[in-house]
């Protein structure tokens, strides 16, 4: 039943159809269509000034409840984009769906983004961090043979979160930070990779806690912030779950992977990385899953299969019956 369209929503198909077309002849190449059928599309942004230039990709799928009772589910790939930066824009973009719920919203996020880069580009360090970048995330990947592919979007992770995403925060601003474990560290070749673990009900808690972690400078510079959390929704009985590379490609994906072979729920992992100047390869995804598996076995979100199910949304798992 989930590939037949309702008839409810044919009003917002049609709506769709005339917005991708506009899109499609407003920016020409730098719009492309990643799968019709699933309603994936991809925009390449760029800064308007020639020297220097900074470009991200958004990455889009269309729900069908957009654009009358749903947001598009986005994801912004920008390799220099980061921490408080990453925050502020999607911030804007948050802003700017809740001015305009209900209408066509993707050219104006574009431009949008299209702004925050030309602001961006405006910046006179702007050259040296693009210089950085291409020093850390690109070229490690560029470099590493075992992963060919990991410089392709990994639009399998955006495509997973079509029916539980949820983009927005709840309006409530009542909310407590929730508490945040920090884990031990791992070290190999001068890469540095921590876990932290905070218990999340609700997406407003999960940008409430990003929040305080980047109030840490030592977080705040770390090369990448690589999370995923998953919450689970008792009365629709599914999961609201998202994750974010922060530059280290398809490293976010395999984290919220973790997370749901585990059935952990109503909980997020971030996975610090601070990169010591050596290429790790494929080690550094190995690194970040067992950085989050040590963190969520010693708070005890760690249960056998039989013990997940009867949990049923339990927040979390009682210490007493973590895995060994």
């Amino acid at each position: 039943m989930a590939d037949i369209i309702n008839p409810e929503n044919e009003g917002d198909l049609q709506s769709q159809i005339e917005e991708v077309e506009a899109l499609s002849s407003i920016y020409g190449d730098d719009w492309c269509v990643i799968d019709e059928a699933s309603r994936i599309f991809c925009i390449k942004i760029s800064s308007d000034l020639e020297e220097p230039k900074l470009t991200a990709c958004l990455q889009i799928i269309l729900p069908p409840e957009y654009p009358s009772a749903a947001p598009p589910i986005y994801q912004i790939n920008a390799a220099w984009l980061r921490g408080p930066e990453r925050a502020k824009l999607a911030n804007s973009l948050e802003d700017l769906y809740v001015e305009h719920v209900g209408e066509s919203i993707l050219y104006l996020w574009v431009e949008q983004i299209r702004e925050f880069l030309v602001e961006k580009s405006q910046n006179s360090e702007t050259g040296d961090l693009q210089e950085k970048v291409n020093m850390t995330a690109e070229d490690e990947v560029d470099d590493d043979d075992d992963d060919d592919d990991e410089d392709i979007p990994d639009f399998r992770t955006l495509k997973m979160n079509t029916e539980n995403a949820h983009l927005f925060m709840d309006p409530a601003n009542d909310e407590e930070v929730p508490p945040i474990k920090h884990g031990n560290t791992i070290t190999d070749r001068r890469s540095t990779f921590q876990p932290h673990l905070a218990p999340v009900v609700t997406p407003r808690q999960v940008k409430m806690v990003l929040e305080k972690l980047y109030e840490n400078k030592k977080i705040a510079s770390a090369t990448h912030n690589i999370y995923a959390y998953r919450i689970y929704c008792e009365d629709k009985h599914s999961f609201l779950q998202d994750c974010e590379d922060d530059g280290e490609t398809a490293a976010g994906g395999r984290l919220l992977h973790l997370l749901q072979i585990l059935d952990v729920r109503n909980v997020m992992v971030v996975v610090s990385r601070w990169y010591g100047g050596i290429l790790l390869g494929p080690d550094r995804f190995k690194h970040i899953n067992n950085c989050a598996r040590n963190i969520l076995v010693e708070e005890g979100y760690t249960a056998s299969s039989d013990e997940a199910t009867r949990s049923g949304a339990k927040t979390k798992r009682p210490k007493s019956k973590k895995t060994k």
